[in-house]
């Protein structure tokens, strides 16, 4: 199944066109504090038990934009395939434990923030929302579920020049790692 971090039904409408699976939607970001998701897209594997099997990781259905992220979808693909039908897991338990993204007290604080700022911008207060969009930014600067979302929830385009410049400063603070495992 699919879950969309975004504000409205509208707004996920467009990127579901054609998908034969459910898509959910989480506008208070309640998928991504449980699992830690800090970007998107990425995926979990969750076994029947609902426990974690392969902790977030950036995973395409194609190769579209690998020029712009650099994430082959083949190596996913190849090991969904071992574990859906030949039951071998992507990896054990000891290592889903250790490269599982756990919040710093910053990030944890960041989403409150965002969270604040959601509330005010549904109860019209577009000022204060920017300003607890913009702490929280600054908070969790990595946390594109945060940064990209807040773009949104303003008026700006998540995918537009702005974003672009995020996605830069992030490349350059990180190497391009999505996550503490990676």
């Amino acid at each position: 199944m699919g879950i969309a971090v975004d504000e409205s039904v509208d707004d996920v409408r467009p990127w579901v066109d054609g998908i034969s699976f459910p898509v959910l939607l989480d506008r208070d970001r309640a998928f991504c504090d449980q699992f830690g998701v800090i970007n998107v897209p990425t995926v979990i594997w969750l076994d029947e038990q609902r426990s974690v099997v392969r902790p977030n990781a950036p995973a395409f259905a194609d190769d579209t934009f690998v020029e712009f992220h650099g994430v082959p979808s083949a190596p996913h693909h190849e090991a969904l395939r071992r574990w859906v039908l030949d039951e071998i897991a992507p990896m054990d338990e000891e290592r889903v434990i250790a490269t599982r993204h756990r919040p710093s007290a910053d990030e944890q604080l960041a989403r409150a923030h965002f969270r604040l700022a959601t509330w005010l911008l549904r109860a019209g207060l577009t000022d204060q929302a920017a300003n607890e969009l913009a702490t929280a930014g600054s908070l969790a600067p990595n946390d594109f579920t945060i940064r990209r979302a807040g773009l949104a929830l303003v008026g700006d385009d998540p995918f537009g020049q702005k974003f672009f410049d995020l996605y830069e400063d992030w490349k350059q603070r990180t190497g391009g790692a999505y996550y503490d495992g990676d």
